[in-house]
């Protein structure tokens, strides 16, 4: 059934609040964004067509705010609401209300959203779909003693996870029998916090896997096809920071493999939108299911760069009732992605956010570089929000030139005012084990030195200092600015800038 969009409001704010309004845009779509106190002037509140503040900062009292989202959507009288990634995209509640107070959810339905949501219902469905799942429970553990069980018949080491969401919280690994009592309340106490729902299951842990999704868009005449794979191994407590696209790890004969199985798992759910299928790569090269995140994600751009699709436009044209823009033989991956994600955090104090006002802010650019962002100069990082500042893109014809592209934009980048994670993104991609291939899931934990890093930007410092003064003395010119920070790490290192008397 088609349905025409004219005008969506974005339930949400930042880099992706910007991203959507700029596909709506080209579009010729009128835009309607949402703010929070602390966001009146943010770039998505500048850039939308219509603006309407929703509430004070704290999430909760504003972008989680079902009944402002709602009213605000019949006052300004549009036809969709985008819902992003975070705060209610995966809400099932949220869908269903939108679509039973007539507006269109740009996204999966809630029976979807639902039936994937429930990470032990999930495993249950795909392993009915035949797609392969990591050994362990497809229901909620009972108790301990129920625990002890499964863990002693498939071995140690094991895997809690909360049942009821991800991200990470209430994930405990346990490595002996011994730790099992104590991981356990722990798992569930944090599952409780996190998402109101203290049930955990278990599952084989898999050491030294790789992280691997694949990107699929299915429309509601039955048509479903894969984007390929991207690799987000490099994380930090199970989130991500650095992806790309395509996997040095992945040949042709497992990308089909994951792609098929992929499929399957949407098709199981009957899932039309856009959605990411998550599955660990073992040493072997035997893959399972990890869950779906049924909305678009935060590295979707390393993929819109290697095959052309322009995912969030095929989600609008999707929620419009209209049929894929391509089939799977179209899809075709054209040279390399790399994506950097940029927070607002210090990479030599254990990654602590870094919280203030953005003084200074140069943006690289450049031939294969894009960069997706949701803060300008003079805004405020605040500890409302996830510290994600931008997302720096590299395309390359090739791994290495992509790689090429990364480290000259990350260098380029220039933020005062907040400390960011640019020195760490800079030191991963330069890591022997990234260049070639071989990191996995624990990079971070076992390869990530922060003394390295400490170091690296010492010894820098000086040489630039030396090579300065060595400047001024021949050539009696005196430096301008001699304390020009470039946000490496802001504290250390300087860009001299020389003009004659």
């Amino acid at each position: 059934m088609k349905h025409t969009i004219k005008s969506i409001l974005i339930a949400n704010r930042g880099e992706i609040a910007v991203r959507i309004i700029r596909a709506c845009r080209e579009l010729k779509i009128r835009t309607i964004a949402v703010f929070s106190d602390s966001d009146r002037t943010s770039p998505h509140v500048l850039l939308s067509d219509e603006a309407y503040h929703i509430g004070p900062s704290p999430s909760s009292h504003s972008y989680l705010n079902q009944d402002m989202i709602i009213a605000i959507a019949k006052k300004a009288d549009v036809d969709a609401i985008h819902p992003g990634y975070g705060f209610l995209s995966e809400n099932a509640t949220f869908a269903q209300r939108v679509s039973n107070e007539g507006f269109i959810f740009i996204g999966p339905s809630a029976a979807s959203i639902e039936a994937m949501g429930d990470k032990t219902a999930a495993r249950k469905l795909m392993k009915e779909a035949g797609v392969p799942i990591v050994p362990g429970t497809i229901k909620p553990l009972t108790s301990l003693s129920d625990a002890h069980q499964v863990a002693t018949n498939i071995g140690y080491p094991v895997l809690l996870k909360a049942a009821g969401g991800g991200g990470g919280k209430g994930m405990r690994i346990v490595e002996e029998d011994k730790d099992l009592q104590g991981s356990f309340k722990a798992a569930q106490n944090e599952a409780r916090s996190a998402f109101g729902d203290d049930r955990v299951y278990i599952e084989k842990y898999i050491r030294a896997p790789k992280h691997i999704e694949i990107q699929i868009m299915a429309d509601e005449h039955g048509n479903c096809a894969h984007l390929g794979e991207r690799e987000c191994s490099i994380q930090r407590r199970h989130q991500k920071i650095i992806e790309e696209a395509p996997s040095l790890a992945i040949d042709r004969r497992i990308r089909d493999e994951m792609g098929n199985a992929a499929i399957k798992a949407a098709k199981a759910c009957n899932y039309v939108n856009a959605g990411t299928i998550e599955f660990l790569l073992d040493e072997k090269k035997n893959f399972y299911f990890l869950e779906m995140n049924t909305r678009v994600q935060v590295e979707h751009p390393v993929t819109e760069l290697i095959t052309g699709v322009d995912i969030v436009k095929e989600q609008i044209a999707i929620a419009s009732g209209k049929p894929l823009s391509f089939k799977q033989k179209d899809i075709v991956a054209n040279g390399h992605a790399i994506e950097c994600r940029i927070y607002a955090e210090d990479p030599l104090n254990n990654f602590l956010p870094s919280i203030g006002t953005v003084k200074r802010l140069q943006a690289p650019s450049g031939p294969g570089i894009r960069e997706d962002r949701g803060i300008q100069q003079g805004n405020e990082i605040t500890v409302h929000y996830d510290p994600m500042v931008s997302k720096l893109i590299a395309w390359g014809r090739t791994r290495n030139e992509a790689l090429g592209r990364m480290d000259r934009a990350l260098n380029e980048y220039l933020i005062q005012g907040i400390i960011t994670n640019i020195p760490a993104c800079i030191h991963v991609i330069r890591h022997p084990r990234f260049i070639d291939g071989s990191y996995t899931t624990h990079f971070m934990s076992d390869d990530y030195n922060p003394e390295e890093l400490r170091k690296s930007y010492d010894d820098e410092l000086i040489a630039v200092a030396i090579a300065a003064a060595a400047m001024v003395h021949r050539q009696k010119k005196q430096p301008v600015l001699p304390l020009v920070k470039q946000n490496k790490i802001s504290q250390w290192k300087y860009q001299y800038r020389m003009i004659d008397k």
